[in-house]
């Protein structure tokens, strides 16, 4: 039996919330919209309009946004829920700030028709995280086995890192998510150019999701640039392109594509070339004299 799974990447903009019931006005508008979708992908960050609900000083301060976020995340997550539930569907939630020490760790959380499957957290800060926002990593990959095909996050920026996505390619993830949130068009095009190297060296779908838009009130995503695309090997079976669907620049939205998920194995096993096969060549690589 074919494995057909149809996924929705979010270009998501961001909103001055005037309350949490906005926020779920709003998310839930954006899930019936992809509700004829198996796979709904949100962005890095995109969360971090919820520091609009403590006021003006609170959405511009750096830290204590980041509370701001964290302290709704109980009813975020019962959200998301309640909407996978009701609409069959799987979805990867917009990540946040999560506290699970004194400082906290980006979180992107995934939920299924029963309800919260699980999360990731980012692997490798940014400048900006790590020199300014003082988010930390929480290092620790995960896998979930789910009915739309076993799945992996790489969250921004960690997409540009190989042995990321080798270690998720190795334990037979078959669609890798990537939310984005990138402030220039040179950020956009590295995480945009390390998705579709991930999917050639891991012979897998590349699912990428940014923020877009500017916003005036909040000092950690004031800008934001990107597109949501669907991304895949060019090995014969793919496009030729590696580009399954693609959205168009700063504009939101969702950007839909059905992919077959039999396609990820039948490339590993005979592509027109075999980098997920061949990539123990490359490891052993060495200088020599």
């Amino acid at each position: 039996m074919t494995r057909i799974v149809k996924i929705a990447a979010a270009a998501y903009p961001f909103d001055w919330l005037s309350d949490f019931a906005a926020y779920r006005t709003k998310i839930t508008r954006w899930v019936e919209e992809a509700a004829d979708c198996d796979l709904l992908v949100f962005p890095e960050y995109g969360a971090m309009e919820l520091a609009s609900l403590g006021g003006p000083q609170v959405a511009g301060d750096l830290e204590a946004s980041l509370h701001e976020v964290a302290r709704h995340e109980p009813a975020r997550d019962a959200l998301h829920a309640e909407l996978a539930a009701r609409h069959g569907l799987h979805i990867l939630a917009a990540s946040g700030p999560f506290f699970d020490g004194t400082r906290p760790v980006n979180r992107a959380v995934l939920f299924g028709p029963q309800g919260r499957i699980g999360h990731q957290d980012k692997q490798i800060m940014t400048r900006f995280e790590r020199e300014d926002w003082d988010i930390v990593a929480a290092p620790g990959l995960r896998i979930f086995d789910t009915p739309v095909g076993r799945l992996g996050v790489l969250i921004c920026y960690d997409c540009e890192f190989p042995l990321l996505g080798r270690v998720l390619a190795e334990a037979g993830v078959e669609i890798v998510l990537t939310p984005s949130c990138t402030d220039t068009v040179a950020g956009f095009n590295r995480v945009r150019i390390g998705a579709m190297a991930r999917a050639l060296e891991g012979q897998c779908v590349v699912v990428q999701a940014p923020t877009v838009g500017d916003v005036d009130w909040s000092p950690a995503i004031d800008e934001n640039r990107g597109a949501a695309a669907i991304y895949a090997p060019s090995d014969g079976f793919w496009p030729e392109s590696g580009i399954v669907a693609e959205g168009l620049m700063d504009v939101p939205g969702w950007v839909k594509a059905e992919v077959v998920l039999d396609l990820v194995a039948q490339s590993r096993r005979d592509g027109r070339v075999l980098p997920f096969a061949h990539w123990p060549e490359s490891a052993a690589a060495r200088l020599v004299d």
